[in-house]
Parts: C-alpha cells; sequence; structure tokens
C-alpha cells in the first residue's frame, strides 16, 4: 500500500482525537481562477482554525499522497502548471507516474478516509449531468462506500438535482440538511427538493453521524444552503447555464471537463457573481465542517 504523508501537525492532532477537517485541492488548481483559488483556500483554512479545527488540504505531490498542504504547496497549485485532476480512478496512475494531482471530492475522500479524517468540507457534490444519465459524478459512488461526512452547499445548479438525490438514495447515503428542510442548489439556497433528514446544529449533526456510522459504512451529506447575501438571481442562473451547455455541446465538451467548463462559463455570464458566491460558500462550509469534527471529538471524550 502506498504511504499517505501525513504532516506533522494534522498526525499529532489525529493520534490525539482532535477535530480534523479534510480539504480538497481541484477547488485550488481546476475550480477557481488565480488569485481567488488561493484567497478561498486560505480562507477556508481559515475558518477551519477559527472554529477549533485543523485544516488539512489534500493533493498528490510528485506522486506522494500529502495529507496538510504548506502554504507553499498551496499556492504552486493555485499558480497552475502541470497538475492533474484525480478522482479515486487516478490516484494510481498519478501516483505511479510521480505526478501532481488535484484531489477532487471522490480522490479527497478516499484519501481522508485512509487518513483517519471523519470530516471533510467542499463547495458542492458532483451528481447526474442534465440529459445524461450515463454521465454520473464518481462522488455519488463515493459516497456510497466511503463513510466520511461532506460537508457542502448541496450539488452544483448545473446538475440534474432530481435525479443525483435519487442515486444517493440508491446508494443508501444521507442528505442531511441543515437547517433546512429542502437540497440547496449551490448558488441558490434551495432546489425545492426535500432532504431525508435535518439537524439545527453541529451537535445534533454529530450525533446524526454517529448514530448512522454504528449502522452503516457509507459517507453522509450535510448540505448548508449559501447566506442569502450570495445567493445568485435564479433567472440570471438559468439563462447562463442554459447559454454553457449550449456552447458545450456545441464544442463537445463532456465528461470530466465539463464542470470546469461551465462553471467558468457562468462566472463570465454573470460578472463573476458565481465566483463570488462560490468563494463565499466554500469558507462557510469549512466553518461548518469544523464545528461538526469539534462536536465529534466531544462525543468520543476528546478536543
Amino acid at each position: 500500500m502506498t504511504p499517505l504523508d501525513i504532516r506533522p501537525a494534522v498526525r499529532d492532532a489525529l493520534r490525539l482525537g482532535r477535530p480534523v477537517v479534510a480539504l480538497e485541492s481541484t477547488l485550488i488548481s481546476h475550480g477557481l481562477p488565480w488569485p481567488t483559488n488561493l484567497e478561498t483556500v486560505r480562507a477556508a483554512e481559515d475558518a477551519v482554525r477559527a472554529a477549533g479545527g485543523m485544516p488539512a488540504t489534500i493533493a498528490i505531490l510528485a506522486g506522494r499522497p500529502t495529507v496538510g498542504l504548506d502554504d507553499s504547496e498551496l499556492e504552486a497549485l493555485a499558480r497552475g502548471g502541470e497538475v492533474r485532476k484525480a478522482s479515486r480512478r487516478d490516484l494510481g496512475a498519478a501516483i505511479a507516474q510521480k505526478a501532481t494531482a488535484a484531489t477532487t471530492v471522490s480522490g479527497t475522500m478516499l484519501l481522508a478516509e485512509l487518513a483517519g479524517i471523519l470530516v471533510f468540507a467542499t463547495g458542492g457534490i458532483g451528481g447526474v449531468h442534465r440529459g445524461d444519465g450515463f454521465d454520473v459524478s464518481a462522488d455519488i459512488v463515493e459516497l456510497g462506500r466511503t463513510p466520511v461526512c461532506v460537508v457542502c452547499a448541496g450539488a452544483k445548479s448545473i446538475l440534474d438535482l432530481a435525479a443525483t438525490l435519487e442515486v444517493l438514495e440508491t446508494h443508501g447515503v444521507p442528505v442531511i440538511g441543515y437547517r433546512t428542510d429542502t437540497f440547496p442548489s449551490f448558488y441558490t439556497r434551495s432546489s425545492g427538493l426535500p432532504v431525508s433528514a435535518r439537524v439545527d446544529s453541529a451537535s445534533e449533526a454529530a450525533a446524526a453521524l454517529e448514530a448512522h456510522w454504528g449502522l452503516s459504512r457509507t459517507g453522509v451529506v450535510l448540505a448548508l444552503p449559501i447566506a442569502e447575501s450570495d445567493v445568485v438571481e435564479e433567472n440570471d442562473l438559468a439563462r447562463a447555464i442554459d447559454s454553457g451547455e449550449r456552447e458545450a455541446q456545441r464544442l463537445g465538451v463532456r465528461g470530466a471537463a465539463l464542470t470546469p467548463f461551465l462553471l467558468a462559463h457562468l462566472a463570465r455570464a454573470t460578472g463573476g457573481r458565481t465566483l463570488k458566491a462560490n468563494r463565499a460558500l466554500v469558507v462557510a462550509n469549512a466553518a461548518l465542517a469544523a464545528e461538526v469534527a469539534v462536536a465529534l471529538a466531544k462525543r468520543r471524550g476528546r478536543s
């Protein structure tokens, strides 16, 4: 088995049972433009610390799975270059070829679980793409087999959210709304679709996680709606998504390249409003993830 490079501060926190929050790196290298990407990951790590947790951003660096990147490594990923995008499927090749790769939700979940980290914050999970029921994100499958709580703002608005929730149900993944009865839609607060359960505090979320993991080894989605002040107007968003999908179809963009293509199109079409919203929700999710990690540690008698 390939050894993980778990940085000393993270390793010590895990050994002592202190709260640790995993953060993904695809957001840095493929999700947001420079310098917003670096500003966002720094703000997310700061939010985790402010809530009492230890941030652990995860990536493959020169073939080594690394848990807890330092600031210079974050900046190197943010500036770009030869950085792959790695889901679970791609990790082995990146390691064997000594490549540098940013980890997606599924890749980060796998490495977080191997490191012993239970809570992971991201922007939004992947799901089922509109008009193509066979184009299903690896995030969904990973949630069905890896016991990590993914704190997010729901699934990205560019997806078929009803189908995404159906597939999550098929895989036995609880979708828990944080102070909401409906599934958030990334840039907007509600998709109108019901969640499977609701919690109203981090301690209640931690209790639900422990009860679930006492019975099942699947992941859990903890969905936090974007703040009212950061919402992107729904009609503007719908028009931008429609034009982005038409452009992607015209250019033949699909598969792993589709989501980053559409997100970049939305940023242009909305005059940067989706970019601002993305940054805000990532930081908010990181703060909540740390609160949940702290509550889990307290339930286990350690903090």
